[in-house]
């Protein structure tokens, strides 16, 4: 059994008076590779926020060990007119790294740059981080989050917005930082078919039904499981070696 990063017990998430969620029961392992899918305001983000160390519980009891965490917000969160370049950029990740009051250095400079590699997006580090893409702009803050030298990298809707082509690069990218074996990741996605193909376990969140249903990918991903926990007909079919997940007629 891998050690575990993050245990909740019966931990209860929220802002002030605002419950988002309860009784939450899980573990996040070393090496999981965890996508938590469900509707846009359905409580992913909270509890993203939460694995990351950024949200503390309001109830139950949250532990984990002293890990690095990379975080990779929504893009949209970001400041429209970031005045920096994309090197400017992964630098960042180097800053809590080295601690408060330490220059960053020519060391740091290496690492970063290394990052933007990995993530596919050395080319760019001269340009403005504004001005690129949005596949590229989640490219950039991935390699941010790498900057860090994380064991555990969380990622917040990082394929929002792109096209099938993009989603699918980006998440082959995931895919192959995950199998390097020395990171573990959790994120979060409004789309099922675009994690069934990558990640190890699956959790449906979604506050409004009071879902929470957390399991490996194929216990989960099957007909009869996901028509129970979506209340309506789920198909699981295999394309040309790809899971692909159909409700109602249309593709998920």
């Amino acid at each position: 059994m891998a050690a575990s990063l993050v245990e909740f017990h019966d931990v209860s998430l929220g802002y002030g008076s605002q419950r988002v969620l309860t009784a939450l029961t899980f573990t996040v392992h070393d090496g999981d590779f965890v996508a938590l899918v469900g509707p846009n305001g359905g409580g992913k983000t909270t509890l993203l926020r939460a694995i990351a160390g950024i949200l503390p519980p309001q109830g139950g009891r949250l532990s984990r060990r002293v890990v690095r965490v990379g975080y990779v917000p929504q893009e949209r969160d970001l400041d429209p007119v970031f005045p920096l370049s994309a090197l400017d950029v992964a630098l960042q990740g180097r800053i809590g790294a080295v601690g408060p009051g330490h220059r960053l250095g020519p060391a740091d400079l290496t690492i970063a740059r290394e990052a933007l590699a990995r993530a596919d997006v050395a080319a760019l580090e001269l340009r403005a981080f504004h001005d690129l893409s949005g596949g590229q702009k989640q490219r950039v803050l991935i390699a941010r989050a790498l900057a860090a030298q994380p064991a555990l990298m969380v990622l917040d809707e990082p394929t929002a917005g792109m096209d099938a082509a993009a989603e699918r690069a980006l998440m082959d990218l995931l895919g192959s930082l995950h199998a390097g074996g020395t990171l573990t990741i959790c994120l979060a996605s409004h789309n099922l078919g675009a994690v069934a193909n990558y990640a190890g376990r699956i959790a449906l969140v979604d506050r409004e039904r009071g879902l929470f249903a957390l399991d490996a990918s194929a216990e989960l991903l099957t007909d009869e499981v996901l028509s129970r926990l979506y209340g309506r007909s789920m198909r699981v079919r295999w394309v040309q070696g790809w899971r692909t997940i159909i409700a109602g007629g249309a593709r998920c």
